[in-house]
């Protein structure tokens, strides 16, 4: 195991692909096997989090005859998704462009690059994967992600034709237990790492028609078809001498053969050849069935990294393995289920509490009514339970408390009202104190998970993008919906894509309660001749996610009010002429009746 960024090997022979592959999938079962620690620490956190009673926990060993599981971390979990998710999309206004120069920080460019991306998400259900990924966040405190460009269509046998589903950048989720880095390594990005794939053969052929970026090698991909197709000739005796083989979590090579799944392995960084004395720098190499090589290039990212990003919700010195909110959670949870069992077990007793019986006592049946005979010295008298093991409620009541706050969920920002008097501005107060953890890990994850992935969706458009693109926007001054026509020169500018949904969350609620302490002071009266009516309308726009609905425009109340004041007058004069009409008509009527 390397304690740098770059992977070594001992030999790796130029026109050897099969020991490029060997040496490889060798390096990835030595870091799978090292990970193994950790890799039961999450299974205990995951047989919790789906429980339904302690029968699959660590808690099954205790001799209670109850079985129950409070799912307080399961509760927590959901929790905390819910809230993070609202966080990081606020409103549709999550996205900003921010350029480097003066022609990259135009309203066109921004417009253009903006619409874009945020349309592309919706097509290719970026939020959906940020849900997932958010889930992994809080599980395993780690989540992986990558992006690829994609070519999605279908036959439409009424057109007869192929119709184009999606083209565009893709974000995909990356199992934390399929991917695998050097933990000490000086970070995630130039660390090597290992993904696992599982796919039959049928899903690598579709992948090659929609994913133009894999660039398989055409003979090495027939090579690996035709193995397989030989080995699944022979009969199984034949393989028995391969049954040593254990491929990844199918046991031996024939059950692995017979199962039509292949295993990708996908190598990406830095690779160096103690042998050759040569550096494969950022390099990605794919391997199948743990021998073939089906690629070996250079990353074609123009960033000059991979297309993989990683996330920790706590992170460790020295140590690129992350720790997620619930990990120092799992002891509690046993404690809590060890209680609510003990408690349930103790007022079982209490019911049916054991009979101690003394002398020879004839056979009865324990119950009301039942008439039982005793000797001259006998006597049949029930145990009375330890009354202690009713005070648990409060220890429970504790512990479920504790949990929450240790997993950085305060209660008064996830709606429930902490005990006292307070006013309006205490209470404001005291939630931006208390969720100061929570917008801390969403703002973490924005920063170091999404914001990579949108600006490797931009890279991703520029690099692959051959025809334009349709996108739907919406101008910001008349407020409604137009549809322009997007090129790849439209979209390449100098600059960054920032995800504003945590910022705009965690900002807007302290922004709120300074301007409404200002609005309630004395000062509001000082400032007043300085303040800027339009601009406050701005402010409050942005802040309360409301510019899609163009609800604020410069002195539009005035328009407004002159519009309907001219309505006003125009049919006022229509009911006067009606008015002097009829009255003339019935002038008319009476002259006529008297002559």
């Amino acid at each position: 195991l390397s304690t740098q960024s770059v992977l070594h090997v001992n030999q790796i022979i130029n026109d050897s692909t099969d020991n490029i592959a060997r040496q490889l999938r060798q390096t990835y079962e030595r870091w799978r096997i090292q990970r193994m620690p950790r890799d039961e620490e999450r299974k205990e956190l995951r047989n919790y989090l789906f429980a339904t009673d302690t029968s699959t926990t660590t808690n099954s060993s205790l001799p209670w005859k109850n079985r129950t599981t409070v799912p307080k971390l399961t509760q927590i979990r959901d929790n905390l998704h819910a809230n993070y998710y609202d966080a990081i999309f606020p409103n549709e206004d999550w996205l900003r462009w921010d350029g480097n120069s003066q022609d990259d920080i135009t309203k066109q460019k921004r417009t253009a690059i903006e619409a874009y991306i945020k349309n592309k998400c919706k097509q290719s259900g970026f939020m959906e994967t940020m849900s997932r990924c958010l889930l992994d966040y809080i599980d395993n405190g780690e989540a992986f992600a990558e992006v690829v460009w994609v070519n999605e269509t279908h036959w439409d046998d009424i057109l007869e034709e192929e119709v184009v589903t999606y083209i565009g950048p893709k974000v995909f989720r990356i199992s934390p237990w399929d991917h695998y880095y050097n933990p000490t390594a000086v970070s995630y990005r130039k660390s090597p790492k290992f993904t696992r794939y599982l796919k039959n053969v049928g899903e690598l052929v579709k992948e090659q028609k929609v994913r133009t970026d894999l660039q398989f090698d055409e003979s090495a991909f027939e090579k690996m078809i035709k193995y397989r197709k030989n080995l699944s000739a022979y009969s199984y005796e034949d393989l028995n001498k391969a049954d040593g083989y254990l491929a990844d979590g199918f046991g031996t090579m024939s059950e692995y053969l017979g199962s039509g799944l292949v295993e990708i392995l996908e190598f990406e960084g830095d690779l160096y050849s103690e042998e050759d004395g040569v550096l494969y720098e950022n390099h990605l190499i794919t391997i199948a069935d743990g021998t073939t090589v089906l690629r070996n290039i250079p990353n074609p990212n123009w960033l000059g990294t991979d297309n993989k990003v990683k996330v920790n919700w706590r992170d460790r010195p020295d140590n690129l393995y992350g720790m997620g909110p619930m990990d120092n959670l799992v002891g509690m949870q046993y404690r809590l289920d060890h209680l609510e069992n003990l408690k349930a077990d103790a007022l079982d007793l209490t019911i049916h509490p054991p009979l101690k019986i003394k002398g020879d006592v004839e056979p009865f049946l324990w119950g009301p009514g039942s008439e039982i005979h005793l000797p001259e010295d006998g006597d049949v008298e029930s145990m009375a339970p330890n009354s202690a093991a009713f005070q648990v409620n409060n220890e429970i009541a504790y512990l479920m408390n504790l949990m929450e706050e240790m997993a950085g969920a305060p209660k008064q920002a996830m709606g429930f009202r902490t005990p006292g008097e307070k006013t309006a501005f205490e209470v404001q107060q005291l939630e931006n104190a208390a969720s100061r953890i929570f917008n801390n890990k969403i703002l973490k994850f924005s920063i170091e998970f999404m914001e990579p992935l949108l600006n490797l969706m931009l890279e991703s458009a520029k690099r692959n993008m051959v025809m334009s693109d349709i996108i739907r926007v919406m101008d910001d001054d008349f407020g409604v919906s137009e549809f322009i026509s997007i090129t790849r020169e439209d979209i390449t500018a100098k600059g960054k894509l920032f995800p504003m949904g945590s910022r705009h969350y965690a900002a807007r609620a302290q922004m709120i309660q300074n301007l409404t302490g200002i609005a309630n002071s004395p000062l509001l009266g000082i400032i007043q001749p300085h303040l800027s009516s339009v601009k406050l309308a701005t402010f409050i726009e942005d802040i309360m996610g409301l510019t899609k609905y163009a609800l604020f425009r410069t002195n539009i109340a005035v328009s407004e009010q002159a519009e309907t004041q001219r309505l006003i007058s125009t049919e006022r004069s229509n009911i006067v002429d009606e008015n002097a009409v009829d009255t003339s008509g019935m002038g008319e009527m009476g002259g006529e009746e008297e002559e």
